[in-house]
């Protein structure tokens, strides 16, 4: 399955149904996806930090698949974020490789800011 073919099935889903992009950031169906995205991201976090505190940073395979559940709520909440952007999934994708292949080649990996 590509980006795009997941976006496209993943707003089967989406209970705000026929929303097509968004241009004012506090509509409902923007602010619930936004709300969801740091979410579920907070709670991939919680199970890393789990396996940190608890057993050293040994993860078995359940928790390999749980986390793995969770960040496919992620990419979830990526992929109608994007949609009501006007954006296909492919297409952020494509940018993030752009822009992260611009700073390797500039030796500006790592750091901090935007605009690097």
């Amino acid at each position: 399955m590509d980006f795009d073919e997941y976006q496209k099935l993943s707003v089967r889903s989406d209970v705000f149904q026929g929303v097509g992009v968004v241009e004012n950031a506090k509509e409902a169906a923007m602010m619930a996806k936004i709300l969801g995205l740091v979410g579920e991201a907070g709670e991939t976090a919680e199970k890393f930090k789990k396996i940190i505190r608890d057993k050293d940073g040994v993860m078995t395979d359940e928790e390999r698949q749980e986390i793995a559940k969770e960040l496919g709520d992620v990419l979830w909440y990526i992929a109608l974020l994007a949609k009501y952007m006007g954006l296909s999934l492919s297409e952020v994708a494509e940018m993030n490789i752009e822009k992260l292949s611009s700073r390797q080649k500039r030796g500006k990996l790592r750091g901090s800011g935007d605009n690097r």
